[in-house]
């Protein structure tokens, strides 16, 4: 068996996408024929987590069989072990991702839009980060500052020195394969030319300095928040499954998640056969 990958989706901004984009990757891979395990590290909100949850009950209520992850969890009950010790969080952690790595081809670990101890552990396991950011100097700020008169880059910002600290990590620990790390330009603004290459540019800078990549996110689409409370993806449907109904425009959102694929170098799992099947 070949070695299992681990991807974790961060950013320590809330309301940049992790979820959106951690649920895509992790369908999108299912359908590639991988084996994958879901880490949710929002102890609180869960959302990846309640995601799945829906997945299951829904599929079992219309008697139905999709791809499924397996979905690990940090305790019997999250929210009571967010309000314990690092310690207990950690031995959650080692526990499901010992788990995770034991039997999956992939271990995908959602982050929470903060800084905590298993957040900084899990970057450190990564071999891929994705950073989604919306495309704005507010979510870019958690990147990278500039400077407020001249707008050039200053320095790189909280989170950069965080991917910075796993790198080394990764490095102490002897592994030869660099850590890959891909900032996703997520919900791209349709107006606003001029800010949006402003940004452009200072990001350009930014990845340069630091070591990322940039990659396509995904737009802000009605689809993806239609899917969500039946724990489905742009991935799932089919003439058999189609809760909503379907358009044009969800053609163009798979199209945008084949693009994320290949960005992030999973273009095995970019989900071409089954869009060439419906």
């Amino acid at each position: 068996m070949a070695e299992t990958r681990v991807i974790v989706v961060g950013n320590e901004k809330g309301g940049a996408g992790k979820s959106t984009i951690a649920v895509h990757l992790v369908t999108a891979l299912l359908y590639g024929g991988a084996k994958v395990a879901v880490i949710d590290l929002d102890l609180r909100q869960s959302t990846s987590a309640r995601f799945f949850e829906n997945r299951r009950i829904w599929l079992e209520s219309k008697k139905l069989e999709l791809p499924e992850p397996l979905s690990l969890r940090l305790s019997e009950d999250d929210i009571a072990l967010a309000e314990k010790s690092d310690e207990e969080q950690v031995a959650g952690f080692e526990a499901a991702f010992a788990k995770g790595l034991a039997e999956c081809d992939f271990v995908l670990i959602d982050t929470p839009g903060g800084d905590t101890a298993v957040s900084r552990l899990a970057h450190g396991r990564a071999d891929l980060i994705v950073t989604p950011m919306n495309d704005s100097f507010v979510d870019f700020d958690m990147l990278g500052h500039v400077d407020p008169v001249s707008m050039e880059l200053t320095k790189p910002s909280l989170y950069s020195l965080t991917v910075w600290e796993a790198r080394k990590q990764r490095a102490l620990s002897g592994q030869r394969q660099a850590l890959d790390w891909v900032v996703l330009r997520n919900r791209l603004a349709t107006t606003e030319a001029r800010n949006r290459k402003r940004l452009e540019d200072r990001l350009t800078a930014l990845a340069k300095r630091v070591g990322f990549r940039i990659g396509p996110g995904l737009r802000d689409r009605v689809i993806y928040r239609e899917l969500f409370p039946f724990g489905l993806t742009i991935a799932d449907l089919s003439p058999q499954v189609r809760p909503v109904p379907v358009s044009l425009q969800h053609l163009a959102a798979r199209q945008e998640l084949r693009a994320l694929m290949h960005s992030l170098g999973l273009s095995a799992y970019s989900g071409e056969t089954l869009l060439a099947a419906q």
